[in-house]
């Protein structure tokens, strides 16, 4: 797998929250003529996968125009799928850290929420943030780090 996908309400937003506070750096960053905006992150030197970070309902208009069958938006899905994410109905990954408990400060540090402190696992330690629309992740130390 070479891309994988973060909704997102505000693509602005998004890459304040990801480039600014996790260190992450931009792999792309363009719209087309349509207003569509591919815009892809990693974490610093990761470059076997980007992140896209897709605005909800935007993929649909992708498709269509490449000729695929994506139509147009119903607005009640849309809104659907905006209320899940905000309720963090997704968990979108999780992140490998060296050390959980260092990175927990220094990302807690920045403003970035999270919905656990570092614990014990009996894989590692871990500690599960969340980004400003609700997705969340796992942070691990594996026990082999």
């Amino acid at each position: 797998m070479s891309h994988a996908t973060i909704y997102v309400l505000d693509q602005d937003q998004a890459k304040d929250f990801y480039v600014n506070k996790l260190g992450f750096e931009i792999k792309v960053d363009q719209s087309l003529p349509s207003g569509f905006r591919w815009l892809t992150v990693a974490p610093k030197g990761q470059s076997d996968l980007e992140i896209i970070l897709m605005k909800v309902g935007s993929g649909s208009d992708f498709i269509q125009m490449k000729g695929g069958s994506g139509g147009k938006n119903d607005t009640k899905d849309l809104d659907a799928m905006a209320a899940l994410l905000k309720k963090g109905m997704f968990s979108a990954g999780a992140f490998r850290t060296a050390d959980c408990r260092k990175t927990f400060a220094e990302l807690k540090a920045k403003g970035v929420e999270f919905i656990s402190e570092p614990k014990d696992q009996f894989y590692g330690v871990e500690a599960v943030f969340k980004d400003p629309f609700g997705n969340w992740f796992s942070m691990s130390q594996p026990k082999n780090y």
